[in-house]
């Protein structure tokens, strides 16, 4: 069973050489358990899935499952080959996630929507772990309606929905498409506190990075009905999400981890490029100011 709450969409520590750095990903993984986060995703956009091989993403799953905690792992999966992202979903199985976050096979964008129906179906089919949809039109430029979502329901292995798309409509459009016991997180924090209200889980967050405590107590009031103490706990946070997001991503969160003193690098893989602290200067004075993260 895939729990409600705040699922880090992590980023991904490299060493000096450009490898997935295992310490700190020990690191990342205790500063989320430490602040009451129910899961974490591995290797999604935030954790530059597409930059990692098939293997790296497999060897993550299996290096954070001996040091995740209490965490549920997910492994994110975006590849527009259907073989690659069930061998993932077998190996992610095999070293102990719970579930895989999918993105549709983004390379065919003009494909008719009955084929990414069709993807879905057959992963599912032969995925051992549950299946979560994962809606980011900006970044596969695919759109996943609420008919296809409904379509996909019946399937034993369909978990649920992620939506990055930022669009309201979907809170109540993908509510009802998706019946309760399953899952609907939202990728777009600004969208929180709403979400909730529309009866979703809770969010898959690459904001949760730097923010996870205040997020995951967003969510945990709302779960012990405390609707008031989660609103009045969002819009403390919500200046701090605003600025989070306006920086290049995920290289921006890599950078925040590194002031912050929990990873030790904040290089990226290529095409990114770090970013640096001048760059960082507005987002920690508000982060600073907003919610005491950094020293004056």
């Amino acid at each position: 069973m895939i729990e409600p709450g705040v699922y880090p969409a992590s980023v991904t520590p490299f060493d000096s050489s450009g490898r997935i750095d295992t310490a700190g990903v020990a690191r990342l993984l205790a500063h989320f358990e430490a602040a009451g986060c129910s899961g974490v995703v591995l290797a999604g956009t935030n954790g530059e899935g597409p930059s990692l091989s098939a293997v790296e993403k497999r060897d993550l799953v299996r290096e954070a499952q001996a040091v995740r905690g209490g965490l549920d792992l997910i492994l994110g999966i975006a590849t527009s080959s259907l073989d690659e992202a069930v061998w993932l979903s077998k190996r992610a199985a095999e070293f102990g996630a719970i579930a895989v976050l999918v993105m549709p096979p983004g390379y065919f964008r003009t494909v008719e929507m009955e084929g990414i129906r069709a993807w879905f179906l057959r992963l599912m089919d032969s995925s051992p772990l549950p299946v979560i949809v994962y809606n980011f039109p900006k970044m596969t430029g695919i759109t996943l309606d609420a008919d296809l979502l409904a379509s996909l329901v019946p399937h034993q292995r369909f978990a649920g929905v992620k939506d990055s798309s930022g669009d309201r409509v979907n809170l109540d459009a993908y509510r009802k498409a998706v019946p309760q016991g399953k899952v609907l997180f939202v990728g777009d924090e600004r969208l929180l506190f709403e979400a909730l209200k529309a009866g979703w889980t809770g969010t898959i967050s690459g904001a949760a990075n730097v923010v996870p405590n205040w997020l995951a107590e967003v969510v945990r009031l709302w779960l012990a009905a405390d609707s008031e103490g989660s609103e009045a706990k969002f819009h403390l946070v919500l200046p701090a999400i605003e600025v989070i997001r306006g920086l290049p991503q995920p290289v921006g969160n890599k950078a925040l981890l590194h002031r912050l003193g929990v990873l030790d690098s904040r290089e990226p893989r290529l095409p990114l490029s770090a970013l640096t602290d001048d760059a960082l200067a507005g987002a920690i004075g508000v982060l600073r100011d907003r919610l005491g993260l950094f020293p004056s």
